[in-house]
């Protein structure tokens, strides 16, 4: 039995020679141009002329002053307070001569004058502003530009502007009332920090008096207390997925404690200054840091190896935290800034610059991909990945020391004057004040909130305060929303301020 020798070729021998098939293949209909049926471009044409050309193919020749059928003629700068319109207001509009209207007021006049002075206003305009040959997707965007105040729309076979309905606040959700129901003492400095554990069962706190103290979240009664740092608690954190608890505070200190042996068990160092806030990524053993070096900081919790050091802001960085999504850190500092960074990278995303005033807390909803910041400007809300501005929350006018938010959409934000306010998180509707009052023996500049967080069920929150205790409070569960109706009015929304 023979057997044929099978040829070889190269590679680009055997794709030429597919490509040359392929070719030969469709090489019978090139040049040919397919029939078009006559009736259909006709019917084409006429139509592209009556969308591209409409306001224009019939308009008087220049010289003529006469109406014919539909077509209106431009008003002159003579005409504008004829036919009897009454105009009010200061914002310019539209751009003629002794006519000014403010934002939202109606233009009264002549009802049968009124399609005929819009048109009048467009065409004025449009003369005025858009180059000759523009197409009405052209016209359409360039007023859209010019004035986003105003919508383009159409009045019989013609368009004008007018300016667009006010938009109006969405009625917020109903929040039943929070009220405290127990004080806890026993620190005997201001409580800076506070974290609760994942199991709900317990919570711990760090103070100026150089303390850390665990306390049963139920009855609170004491249950440890930790001592080791020389120096004010500034930041605890108890892991997720490992039985330890971190700890930072103004010794420059960043600890690590195994809670099945009460001691610390690994030390990070590096802060040049003292450490402010720490933060824990949900996914990764890593730590996050952040002092008033200015800088925050990337530890490896097994190796004690500081991973990345985050260098950019100018200033101290009051807060940091972290989220398994990118951007998975977010940094507030003195410097009025916020940065995203990327962790990989170890370099900042975006830099958020709309606050005026230091970022002294951060907050991030725990199911929306939103986070908020606090300054004693303003509260704002951002979207992310990129910062995108949502909304400012007035009102709150102090230091903002802490927020805390819960995934029913309460936003809370406590200050150093002891005032707390409660939001709904979607609409920014402030529902709810609270003065916390200072205790017994306690100066009333001691009534600063310091920190604040939910506990894992989001229906108990916990503060700390500048007069040596922790505040929990709950919703009132006799409240309805008969008892305790929203004050809320279907206010315009004000323009936004960056």
């Amino acid at each position: 039995m023979s057997t044929e020798e099978v040829q070889k070729h190269s590679v680009h021998t055997l794709v030429f020679r597919s490509l040359k098939r392929t070719h030969d293949m469709f090489l019978s209909e090139q040049g040919i141009t397919p029939a078009r049926d006559p009736k259909s471009e006709d019917i084409r044409r006429k139509i592209k002329l009556s969308d591209e050309y409409g306001l224009v193919k019939d308009l008087p020749k220049e010289g003529q002053r006469k109406s014919h059928g539909n077509v209106v003629e431009p008003y002159n700068d003579h005409q504008w307070q004829e036919n009897g319109t009454s105009i009010q207001g200061t914002h310019p509009y539209p751009s003629g001569p002794g006519v000014q209207l403010s934002d939202g007021t109606m233009m009264q006049t002549d009802p049968s004058h009124t399609g005929q002075m819009e048109m009048a206003i467009y065409e004025k305009n449009r003369n005025k502003e858009v180059p000759s040959g523009a197409s009405m997707h052209d016209i359409r965007t360039h007023h859209e530009k010019s004035d986003p105040s105003k919508a383009l729309v159409s009045i019989g076979n013609q368009q004008a502007l007018v300016p667009k309905k006010a938009m109006t606040m969405p009625k917020p959700a109903w929040h039943p009332p929070w009220k405290l129901y127990r004080v806890i003492s026993g620190h005997l400095g201001w409580v800076r920090c506070i974290d609760v554990e994942p199991g709900n069962q317990w919570f711990v706190t760090g103070a100026g008096d150089r303390v850390i103290k665990i306390w049963d979240l139920a009855s609170g009664t004491l249950k440890l207390s930790l001592t080791g740092h020389v120096s004010t608690v500034r930041g605890v954190k108890v892991s997720h997925r490992q039985p330890y608890l971190f700890s930072c505070g103004e010794d420059k200190m960043v600890r690590c404690w195994d809670l099945e042996y009460n001691k610390t068990i690994r030390h990070y160092h590096g802060h040049l200054s003292a450490v402010y806030s720490m933060d824990l990524h949900p996914t990764i053993d890593v730590l996050l840091t952040c002092g008033r070096d200015g800088s925050a900081r990337v530890w490896d919790i097994r190796t004690k190896a500081c991973v990345h050091t985050l260098v950019g802001h100018n200033n101290t960085v009051a807060e940091v935290r972290c989220q398994a999504a990118e951007p998975q850190v977010i940094t507030g500092s003195h410097d009025c800034t916020i940065r995203l960074w990327d962790l990989a990278m170890g370099r900042t995303r975006v830099t958020l610059t709309n606050h005026k005033r230091s970022v002294r807390a951060l907050s991030l909803h725990p199911k929306l991909y939103t986070f908020a910041s606090a300054s004693p400007d303003n509260i704002k809300q951002w979207k992310f990945p990129n910062g995108d501005f949502i909304q400012n929350l007035s009102g709150h006018n102090a230091i903002v020391n802490a927020l805390a938010s819960n995934a029913d959409g309460v936003l809370v934000s406590g200050a150093d004057n002891g005032s707390m306010y409660f939001w709904d998180w979607k609409t920014g509707y402030n529902f709810q004040r609270v003065q916390a009052a200072a205790q017994p023996g306690s100066i009333d500049s001691e009534s600063g909130i310091f920190a604040m967080t939910f506990d894992q069920s989001g229906s108990r929150l916990l503060t700390t305060e500048a007069d040596k205790t922790i505040k929990i409070y709950k919703e009132d569960d006799s409240a309805t929303e008969e008892t305790h109706p929203i004050n809320w009015r279907p206010d315009i929304v004000k323009k936004k301020r960056y």
